[in-house]
């Protein structure tokens, strides 16, 4: 690793593990929302989702844009759209039963699934 890389994953991973900051990044997943369609769909306070957006924006995982006198934001189709379909292959491949990542056990036999399944099945 360069300098000052750790530093930064840190940060990164750090503002990534809150749970309403990644619900917010799968909602604008969707398309741009305020900060009122956002605390309503996630049934939050607005100040919460306000300040979990100043965080989400400091890291440029989502941009903002005022509209009058509204601000709605985005997801960083560049960076965090490609990482959020990596996670989400990841979670249907390695943890596919409500999050519980699977055991040595269960990858096993999805491995021998997986292999005894015909080929054009296998890549779906």
């Amino acid at each position: 690793m360069r300098r000052n890389l750790s530093e930064t994953c840190s940060t990164f991973f750090s503002t990534l593990a809150n749970p309403t900051r990644l619900s917010i990044l799968e909602l604008l997943y969707e398309g741009p929302k305020n900060v009122t369609e956002i605390a309503k769909t996630l049934k939050q306070e607005q100040s919460l989702i306000s300040h979990n957006l100043r965080l989400l924006e400091r890291c440029r995982f989502v941009f903002s844009e005022r509209r009058k006198k509204e601000r709605f934001y985005t997801l960083n189709k560049e960076t965090i759209e490609p990482l959020l379909k990596i996670f989400g292959y990841h979670a249907k491949k390695y943890c596919p039963k409500k999050g519980k990542c699977l055991t040595q056990q269960g990858l096993r036999q999805q491995r021998k699934r997986t292999a005894s399944a015909p080929l054009y099945l296998a890549r779906q």
